[in-house]
């Protein structure tokens, strides 16, 4: 698992050539790859969030409480899960228009591999700057574009004309899903122990 995340931030193109021919199994992926680096952005949330609370400016900060954050983790945790799921069949259903288009355990495979550096993004999440979590997506979220050109054609045996165009639909549908990510963690994280007390009362 260690070697192919350093080998997708450091020579991706390597990287997706040598892992095409590897025989992975969708549960094999989400054993030694997804669910590992799934849990970087909760555990550093939920450090971050009990021990500092998210800085939000003018020295306002909202802090959450251990069991509001364990609660919030999970949540969490699922969702990141079930948004590889989603973007996998993204993937597989964008590619169903070509005349040898990828199997679904193929594309969930590389929506798992492609996921890599907004995942690890979530490390600054230790000491949570409303901005600088920002910042650390936005790049995470560019570097897993570079990803999704670079990898669709030499992980996924499309043409590059073809890879672009499913390139392109899926990069927006990701971002469109990003966000949904972004707000969950400001919902989840910053005004969790709110939404939970509403729930309650």
């Amino acid at each position: 698992m260690l070697t192919h995340v350093w080998g997708l931030m450091a020579h991706p193109q390597r990287e997706w050539k040598q892992m095409h021919d590897e025989h992975e199994t969708v549960f094999h992926l989400y054993a030694h790859h997804v669910l590992i680096l799934s849990a970087v952005p909760v555990v550093c949330s939920f450090i971050g969030t009990t021990q500092f609370g998210w800085g939000l400016g003018a020295e306002r900060t909202i802090q959450l409480g251990l069991l509001d954050a364990f609660y919030a983790g999970i949540v969490f945790y699922l969702v990141i899960l079930a948004a590889v799921l989603f973007m996998g069949n993204v993937i597989h259903w964008m590619a169903q228009r070509f005349v040898d288009p990828p199997n679904r355990r193929r594309c969930v495979k590389f929506a798992g591999y492609v996921a890599t550096p907004m995942l690890l993004s979530g490390v600054v999440a230790l000491y949570p700057i409303v901005w600088l979590c920002l910042l650390a997506g936005v790049i995470g979220l560019c570097w897993s574009g570079y990803l999704l050109y670079v990898g669709i054609p030499n992980f996924l045996d499309i043409s590059d004309e073809q890879g672009f165009i499913v390139s392109s639909a899926t990069l927006a549908i990701g971002v469109l899903v990003l966000e949904m990510l972004l707000a969950a963690t400001v919902l989840l994280w910053g005004y969790g122990e709110r939404i939970i007390l509403s729930l309650l009362q």
